[in-house]
């Protein structure tokens, strides 16, 4: 996310906490979070897929999400 949309939504919060938002910039800070927690979330996805557990026996498998089949690595 760029710096500028980052700046923007810090000073969306500051002045919300001073004086209060109009409607419109409600409505930007909140589509501003969404793309920011949705950024969030992909590069701790993308962290998390390189992630293996090294095992007892040395082998190492993958850390998956709850459901999914896991992927051994030797």
């Amino acid at each position: 996310m760029e710096k500028e949309k980052i700046d923007r939504i810090n000073h969306l919060a500051r002045k919300h906490r001073s004086e209060g938002l109009t409607e419109e910039e409600k409505l930007e800070q909140q589509q501003l979070r969404d793309e920011y927690r949705a950024m969030f979330r992909s590069n701790m996805e993308q962290q998390l897929d390189r992630v293996y557990y090294k095992m007892p026996d040395g082998s190492l498998v993958k850390a998956v999400k709850p459901g999914k089949k896991t992927e051994d690595k030797k």
